[in-house]
C-alpha cells in the first residue's frame, strides 16, 4: 500500500505543467540525440545539465532522466535504417534490424521496437515502483563501511565488466578520482591540485568535464571522419504496421527481455547494453524464429530492443535508493539532484518524497510520450542525418561554451572544457573507455567521505571496513566476481580462440 500511496502522489506532482513540459522536452531531445550516431544519451545529458540549474529539482531531474530512457529509443532507429548504431546499447540491434530493412520491412521493425520498447519501460516500472521503498529501508542499515564498500567495489566491478582490457577502464577511472579531489577539502579546507591557480579552489566543474569528454570529443572525431553519417530514404508512417505474425513472435521476446532488462539493470557496469546481448543469446536458444537470427528475425529486435529500455528504467533504482549510479548518464542524474542540494540515498523517500515518486510516475508519463513521438515523427528523426556536420558541430559547440559557462560564470570552466574535449579525444583514438572517468569523478569524492568517516568512527581502525556484515559481503562478491570473469576468460576465451583457428583453417 505505501507503493501505491507514494505513486499517486508522483503521479499528482508529475501532472504539473512544468513537469509535463520537462518530461516531453527530455523525451524528445532524448530520441534525437539517440538518433544522431556517436553523441548519445551521455553527450545530450551533459549539454542539457547547465540549463537545469535554474528549473526545480523535480523538473530538472525528470528532463535528464527523460533523456536517457529517449536516447535508448533514438539509438536503435539508426541501427535498424542505417546499420549505424545511435549508442552502445543498440549494437545488437543491427544484427536483425538492418537485414530487416534490407528485406524491406524497417517500417514495422520500428512499429515493433518503439511498441517493445514501452512495454518494457513499463514492466520494469511496475517492479521498479514495489522494489525501490525495500531497497531504500534496506539502505538505512547502511553505515560507512557500507556505502565505502559498495561504491568502491561497484566502480572495481565495473572497471573489469565494461568490456575492453582491465587498464582501459581502470587508467580513466584513476583520472576521474583524482580530478574529484582538485580544489579545497571540504573537512580540513585544504587545497590540492590547484598548483597555486586560484580559480581551481572551487574545483573542476562536472558539466565542462562531461561536455568536454563526450560533446566536444565527439564533434572531433566527426569532423575528423565527415562520411560517417551515411544517408537513408524516407520511412513513410504507413508502411510501418506489422503483420499479425510479426506482432505474435514479439510478445515472448518483449517478456523475456523486460525481465533479463530489469535484473541488469540493478548491476553494476553497462547495463543496457549487456542486457541487449543477454536477451539477444536468450532468443537464439528459445525463440520461435531462432533459425533466422542474424538474417532478419524479428525477434532478434523486439528482445535486445525490450531489454536495453528495461535496464535503463530499472538502472534508476540505485541512483534514487542508495546514490549509487552505475553509468556515466545516471552520474549526472546524481550530479543534478547534488547540485539542487538534494542528497539521494535511502532517506530520498522520506525527505523529498515528492521528488522520489515524481520521477518514477514521469517515466510512466515519459514513455507514453515517446511512443506518441517515436511512431509518426520517424521521419524527423531520420532527417536529422542530412544535416551537414559543419553545422551540427557549430551548433553543439555553441551550446557547450554557452552551457559551460553559464553554470557558474567562470571562464576557468570553458578553459577545462577544452581541455576535456582534447583529452576525451585522444583517449578514444587511444582505446581508453571515458564512462569510468566521470564515475570515479562523481564517485571519488564521496568515497573520500565514507573513508574518512569509517577511519574516525574507528579510531583509525582499516578491519572496520571489512568486520560489518553486509561489507564483508560486498568485498566478498567483487573477490568473486573477478575470480569468475578470469576462470571464465582463461578457459573459454582459450577455446574461442581455437575455435576461430579450426574455422580458418577450414575455410583456407
Amino acid at each position: 500500500m505505501e507503493a501505491i500511496e507514494g505513486l499517486i502522489q508522483g503521479f499528482q506532482v508529475a501532472m504539473l505543467a512544468e513537469n509535463l513540459l520537462a518530461a516531453l522536452i527530455g523525451a524528445a531531445l532524448g530520441t534525437a540525440v539517440g538518433v544522431l550516431p556517436g553523441l548519445g544519451p551521455l553527450g545530450g545529458a551533459a549539454l542539457v545539465l547547465p540549463f537545469t540549474y535554474s528549473m526545480e529539482p523535480t523538473a530538472a531531474i525528470i528532463m535528464i532522466a527523460g533523456i536517457y530512457y529517449g536516447g535508448m529509443y533514438g539509438g536503435s532507429t539508426t541501427s535498424v535504417l542505417l546499420n549505424v548504431p545511435g549508442e552502445t546499447a543498440s549494437v545488437v540491434t543491427t544484427l536483425d534490424g538492418y537485414p530487416l530493412t534490407q528485406k524491406g520491412r524497417a517500417g514495422p521493425t520500428l512499429f515493433i521496437m518503439a511498441i517493445g520498447s514501452a512495454v518494457a519501460a513499463f514492466i520494469s516500472l511496475v517492479l521498479l515502483t514495489f522494489f525501490s521503498p525495500w531497497l531504500a529501508r534496506f539502505g538505512l542499515r547502511f553505515g560507512p563501511a557500507e556505502f565505502f564498500a559498495v561504491m568502491t567495489c561497484g566502480l572495481i566491478v565495473l572497471s573489469r565488466v565494461s568490456g575492453g582490457s582491465l587498464m582501459s577502464n581502470l587508467f580513466p577511472l584513476m583520472i576521474g578520482i583524482v580530478a574529484g579531489t582538485v580544489g579545497q577539502e571540504a573537512v580540513s579546507s585544504a587545497v590540492r591540485f590547484t598548483f597555486g591557480y586560484f580559480p581551481l579552489i572551487a574545483g573542476l566543474e562536472l558539466v565542462a568535464l562531461a561536455i568536454g569528454l563526450f560533446g566536444l570529443a565527439e564533434v572531433l572525431r566527426l569532423v575528423e571522419n565527415p562520411a560517417g553519417t551515411p544517408r537513408v530514404k524516407t520511412v513513410r508512417v504507413r508502411d510501418m504496421v506489422p503483420s499479425r505474425e510479426e506482432f505474435s513472435r514479439s510478445v515472448g521476446p518483449w517478456g523475456r527481455g523486460s525481465l533479463v532488462g530489469f535484473v541488469f539493470g540493478l548491476l553494476p557496469g553497462p547495463s543496457a547494453a549487456m542486457s541487449s546481448y543477454a536477451s539477444y543469446q536468450l532468443e537464439k536458444k528459445v525463440a520461435r524464429g531462432r533459425a533466422e537470427m542474424g538474417k532478419g528475425a524479428i525477434e532478434g529486435v523486439a528482445g535486445p530492443e525490450a531489454a536495453n529500455n528495461a535496464a535503463a528504467t530499472s538502472g534508476m533504482i540505485p541512483v534514487l535508493s542508495l546514490g549509487l549510479p552505475f553509468s556515466a548518464t545516471l552520474a549526472l542524474i546524481l550530479a543534478a539532484l547534488m547540485i539542487h542540494g538534494i542528497q539521494p540515498g535511502p532517506l530520498l523517500p522520506i525527505q523529498h518524497p515528492d521528488i522520489f515518486w515524481g520521477v518514477i510516475a514521469s517515466m510512466f508519463v515519459g514513455n507514453i510520450m515517446l511512443l506518441m513521438l517515436n511512431i509518426p515523427m520517424i521521419g524527423v528523426w531520420v532527417s536529422m542525418l542530412k544535416v551537414p556536420i559543419w553545422l551540427l558541430g557549430a551548433i553543439v559547440i555553441v551550446i557547450a561554451v554557452v552551457g559551460t559557462f553559464a553554470a557558474r560564470n567562470n571562464l576557468t570552466d570553458v578553459y577545462v572544457l577544452t581541455g576535456a574535449a582534447a583529452a576525451g579525444y585522444f583517449l578514444h583514438k587511444l582505446g581508453f573507455n571515458l564512462a569510468p572517468l566521470i564515475l570515479g569523478f562523481v564517485l571519488g569524492p564521496e568515497i573520500e567521505k565514507h573513508l574518512r568517516q569509517g577511519l574516525y568512527l574507528s579510531n583509525g581502525d582499516l578491519t572496520y571496513f571489512i568486520e560489518r556484515p553486509i561489507a564483508a559481503t560486498l568485498w566478498g562478491i567483487t573477490i568473486l566476481t573477478f575470480l569468475v570473469v578470469f576462470l571464465w576468460r582463461r578457459f573459454f576465451g582459450e577455446r574461442a580462440r581455437e575455435l576461430d583457428a579450426i574455422e580458418s583453417g577450414d575455410d583456407e
